[in-house]
């Protein structure tokens, strides 16, 4: 742990869905004095009852708030936009703020132009989950291994963003990237939420009632983000619209290769896109 982030000892995670409250867990199991502010009276009597989190409220408050020196946001994307526009007052001088959402250039800007001067938000996004959505799924234990991004702006100090970065390297995540929001929400269009379209298409595409007496673990593997929480995904995929349209493009354009190598015998290309796809998963596969 650096020297500067012994004094952010008392963290404020503001929605305790399955990622906010993994960071309590975490956190809290650090020895950190974590706080909540939840809508829900049952999610902070779960968090309070498996000792996520020392305490906490269903009510934001000024006296509440402005103990706290990192304030980690797990609301969705507008919903956080507008917590910051309707509490930021209630913050500590020198606090940051950082976050767990899945799209930036559509919040990091909008924080950013309405922050007060002194409180800084440094955006970041922790690429782990489950399918499961809710506090009782929290599990710190998906962080290990996982890859952690912070996409910063010349609004953000070289202080806060290390401070972000021990943030990651604490909680137990592998590798720890710096990423522009624009260059964040292109890759994260291909690598998350074209996939998630990908396995939810599929899904739909039959009744599968019966399916599950037959398959194997190929369809299990590839279908297992289909089980998704459709308010939180639709609004990241709206958030993020031409960057997803434009890797769903990409893909029909390589799945209609192949449909139509299919269609006209084609094994030269059927072979070849497939040598290629084994030698790009390679890489994965080393890590």
């Amino acid at each position: 742990m650096t020297k500067g982030f012994i004094n952010y000892r008392k963290i404020l995670i503001v929605g305790l869905g399955m990622i906010g409250g993994s960071y309590a867990e975490k956190l809290s199991a650090l020895g950190f004095e974590v706080g909540a502010l939840v809508r829900r009276q049952e999610t902070l009597d779960y968090a309070l009852a498996h000792g996520l989190i020392a305490h906490g409220q269903t009510e934001v408050t000024r006296e509440y708030v402005s103990q706290f020196d990192l304030v980690v946001s797990a609301l969705y994307p507008k919903a956080f936009v507008e917590w910051v526009r309707k509490y930021q007052e209630f913050l500590k001088p020198g606090a940051v703020i950082t976050d767990v959402t899945g799209v930036k250039r559509s919040v990091v800007p909008a924080v950013q132009e309405i922050l007060r001067a002194d409180v800084e938000f440094v955006p970041a996004h922790p690429m782990a989950g489950r399918e499961r959505s809710g506090v009782e799924f929290a599990d710190s234990k998906v962080f290990a291994g996982a890859n952690f991004i912070i996409t910063p702006t010349e609004r953000n100090t070289p202080e806060g963003i290390e401070l972000v970065r021990t943030l990651g390297c604490i909680l137990g995540f592998r590798h720890i990237a710096v990423l522009t929001p624009e260059a964040h929400d292109e890759m994260i269009g291909f690598l998350s939420q074209l996939t998630h379209c990908i396995a939810v298409a599929l899904m739909d595409c039959k009744d599968s009632e019966h399916l599950v007496e037959y398959t194997g673990d190929s369809f299990r593997d590839l279908t297992r983000i289909a089980r998704i929480n459709e308010n939180m995904w639709t609004e990241l995929f709206l958030e993020n619209r031409d960057e997803l349209l434009s890797q769903m493009d990409l893909f029909l354009e390589k799945f209609t290769q192949l449909r139509d190598a299919l269609d006209r015998g084609d094994e030269d290309t059927m072979k070849e896109m497939m040598r290629l796809s084994s030698y790009r998963r390679s890489f994965f596969d080393k890590k």
